[in-house]
């Protein structure tokens, strides 16, 4: 009795000491980037600022950093930052900009996917290093920019130096490459701000190099499709509630009332998810990973809405229902127009061919599969690759593969060997 006692124990010292995240350190407290004269960065300012940077002054985070803007609407006000994607540990940066009395100010954090390592960073182009050629109306690139700073270790004052300098443009390719985000932007193992499949996670993902986004969806009792990967409620995913077992138990009304994520967000219905998207977001594609075996049509109807909402505003967003088995294709060609619904199927490419999928996602574990890949996208079709975690791979196949895009859990790592590429 006494060891089933220690147990039981252990168990609720573990649940209750278990963490859900890492503090991001409070970034705000910079005078000089609070300066009531500050302002923020013009749009042009910000485009002639991204590119390829080497590092200098601390091998903290590599040689080489990939600078990039993103956006995000909040209370219809968007807010910019510049993230860069960094050569080690999956390290990246994420920063506000202003400009101040002829310079340029970047004030944010920094963190390392391989631990939980963080902390404040502050970075400054003064006028003889760039920022007198950025501001200008119309800055002619490339520019000598080099930017000056500081960074800490959690919430200590910065006092780490490092240099960054401007080296090269972003590569860009011959054509778009899709850097896809699982489960909505990453893991809630990998102790991100917020939590997986969750509208908070797709409002952030972009920060983190995102193009585009997987989601997983199920369905409610009452037939809402909600954002949810694991088949039951479960502390993975979900704070202490009451409710138990499968989440298609329930009404969205039950979840909504008594489910909170992880880090206290609620599941969102698939619609709220596809709205911020839309709306809030520069992402332009959304995988529907169908986690259930039923009906696609109430799925293909939101499809088919959102991407005519983003058609009737000039906006680029592709959005597939994702096949990844045979219970799934088999619902989908029970569709009356299933040939002219987009998806994507993970199986052969004779299940391609057979559902007419726009794109075939092949498991990385299978090779880079170049001949396949070829042959693919000789019908016009695309071909991604999932689930690419380790860096050393993600470089692998970026530089011997020929796939269109690469489903990652760390976006931030496929940003950067992407971007560094001559």
């Amino acid at each position: 009795m006494k060891k089933i006692n220690i147990i039981v124990l252990i168990c609720v010292l573990f649940l209750s000491c278990r963490k859900n995240k890492v503090d991001m350190p409070d970034s705000s407290q910079w005078a000089l980037f609070r300066d009531a004269a500050a302002a923020p960065l013009p749009y042009a300012t910000r485009q002639a600022m991204e590119g390829i940077y080497t590092i200098s002054g601390n091998d903290a985070f590599g040689s080489l950093a990939a600078l990039k803007w993103n956006y995000v609407i909040q209370n219809n006000d968007t807010v910019f930052h510049l993230s860069g994607f960094l050569e080690k540990d999956i390290a990246y940066f994420i920063c506000e900009g202003k400009q101040l009395n002829g310079r340029i100010l970047l004030s944010g954090y920094w963190r390392k996917m391989v631990s939980t390592e963080t902390g404040i960073i502050r970075l400054t182009i003064d006028a003889a290093n760039g920022a007198t050629a950025l501001l200008n109306p119309s800055p002619v690139v490339p520019i000598a920019i080099l930017l000056d700073g500081v960074f800490g270790n959690g919430q200590d004052e910065p006092k780490n130096s490092i240099t960054l300098s401007y080296n090269r443009p972003l590569f860009t390719g011959t054509g778009p490459f899709n850097i896809l985000a699982h489960r909505g932007g990453g893991r809630n193992s990998d102790l991100l701000p917020v939590s997986e499949n969750s509208v908070e996670m797709i409002l952030k993902t972009a920060e983190f190099g995102s193009t585009g986004i997987e989601i997983d969806v199920r369905f409610t009792k009452d037939g809402i499709p909600i954002l949810y990967h694991d088949n039951d409620i479960n502390l993975r995913l979900t704070q202490k509630s009451g409710l138990v077992g499968p989440i298609e138990n329930y009404t969205y009304a039950q979840l909504n009332a008594f489910v909170r994520l992880i880090n206290g967000e609620r599941i969102p219905t698939l619609r709220q998810a596809l709205t911020a998207a839309l709306y809030q977001t520069p992402l332009t594609f959304i995988w529907l990973d169908t986690k259930y075996i039923g009906s696609l049509e109430r799925v293909q109807a939101l499809q088919f809405e959102f991407m005519q909402l983003a058609a009737g505003i000039g906006r680029p967003l592709q959005i597939v229902i994702g096949l990844p088995g045979e219970e799934q294709l088999n619902k989908f060609l029970e569709l009356p127009d299933f040939a002219s619904t987009p998806s994507l199927c993970e199986l052969s490419i004779a299940d391609v061919e057979r559902t007419n999928a726009i794109i075939w996602a092949p498991r990385f574990t299978e090779g880079t599969q170049n001949d396949s890949v070829a042959a693919i996208q000789a019908q016009g079709k695309k071909a991604f690759v999932w689930t690419l975690d380790v860096p050393e791979f993600i470089e692998q196949f970026i530089m011997d593969g020929n796939f269109d895009g690469i489903l990652s859990n760390f976006p931030s790592s496929v940003a950067y060997h992407y971007y560094v590429q001559q």
